[in-house]
């Protein structure tokens, strides 16, 4: 009977947390989230391994979808002094965290956790306002290469803690080194093949594709790197990330594809990721004090380093409004937050409160950063 239950609430939160979106004017992502926690506490929205399982996926392919969004033919920064820019940004960030890691002596997970990115969240702020605005497309490139350095420090924090600094956590180290470098051969001998054989690309996806060939095979590049990533232990992640850089990269004659895939992503499967990401806090634990202090400070932390580093770096390259969205819209890891909290208590890393801090820090800086923006950016179009 619970099977049923679930599967008919998330049925309906899906289906009507747009609608309480536009009554209530909060972004539809922290709508969902906030009702996954609020179906939880009643009990509609019990342990269940189809619903973990779907809201996996749901994560995977909102990672897939921000792959997308790389092209790497066209990638970069058009001018130098943003590159000088960017690397100030990160070695900003990184030191503020290394400081605050070595001053309050904190547990590698800390370390790890507060220069964490995530485009989960930041993906949701694309589909709200476009990519368009100098703040988000800068918050993308950024949240970009900050995803990749995040799964990389990901994987190693996963690997210390699970195997210890010792040869297997070697094996797995190089294998993820070993497997960037393969990637990034299978790049360029592709666009050779590709240069010889243009054909091929119609061959794969055809302009008039009565078939969804194109769907099957985006589909079937995800899953075949999620699977490559298993046997390899590496974080799936990358595999899901990458294959949609793929397809962003070689496949520009199928305009529609990224409509289709994105229409399909954020109707159906990203909202139940996030509806889960909600139901996994129990409301009670908003009443503990300790646990909210421990989470003021995780999330002031990160929003802290990171306004401090953008301020630094690009207050004169965006203007100070434009920063101050920038800076707070990079500053929401919600999903490997919670990812990073999960692998600290399991290896006995971090204790159970910080546990549940790091999974309210991951949800409330979401939900009050994304309400933030809104009214900062409201506020600020207002007064052009």
């Amino acid at each position: 009977m619970s099977d049923i239950v679930v599967i008919i609430t998330l049925s309906l939160l899906v289906l009507f947390s747009p609608f309480f979106s536009r009554i209530t004017k909060i972004p539809v992502v922290v709508v969902e989230i906030m009702l996954g926690s609020l179906a939880a506490y009643f009990g509609l929205l019990v342990e269940n391994e189809l619903f973990k399982i779907i809201a996996k996926v749901g994560f995977l392919y909102l990672m897939f979808l921000a792959g997308m969004e790389v092209n790497l033919k066209e990638f970069g920064f058009a001018k130098s002094s943003l590159l000088r820019r960017t690397i100030i940004y990160f070695v900003m960030l990184y030191s503020c965290s290394l400081g605050l890691f070595f001053y309050l002596n904190l547990s590698s997970v800390y370390l790890v956790a507060l220069p964490i990115f995530s485009l989960g969240m930041l993906m949701a702020l694309v589909k709200e306002y476009g990519k368009n605005k100098p703040w988000l497309a800068l918050a993308l490139n950024i949240g970009i290469i900050g995803e990749l350095v995040s799964i990389i420090a990901l994987t190693i924090l996963s690997g210390g803690l699970e195997y210890g600094y010792n040869r297997d956590f070697v094996f797995v180290l190089g294998s993820l080194f070993l497997f960037l470098i393969g990637f990034v051969l299978f790049f360029r001998a592709i666009r050779i093949v590709f240069w010889w054989y243009p054909g091929l690309k119609t061959l794969i996806m055809p302009h008039d594709d009565g078939k969804d060939q194109d769907i099957r095979f985006s589909m079937a590049l995800m899953f075949i790197m999620i699977a490559v990533m298993l046997y390899l232990k590496i974080d799936v992640v990358l595999g899901a990330f990458l294959a949609g850089v793929f397809i962003a990269t070689y496949f520009k004659h199928k305009t529609d594809l990224p409509e289709k895939l994105s229409s399909f992503g954020f109707g159906f499967l990203v909202p139940i990721f996030f509806i889960h990401v909600g139901s996994t806090l129990s409301l009670d634990a908003f009443s503990d004090t300790n646990i909210l202090l421990s989470a003021l400070f995780i999330s002031g932390s990160m929003i802290t380093i990171r306004f401090v580093s953008s301020m630094v770096a690009y207050s004169g390259y965006l203007g100070y409004k434009n920063t101050i969205l920038f800076s707070l819209s990079d500053s929401m890891p919600l999903t490997f937050l919670v990812a990073i909290a999960t692998l600290g208590y399991e290896a006995s890393a971090i204790s159970h409160d910080e546990y549940y801090a790091f999974i309210v820090a991951s949800m409330g800086s979401g939900i009050i950063l994304m309400i933030l923006i809104k009214i900062l950016y409201t506020l600020f179009e207002s007064k052009k």
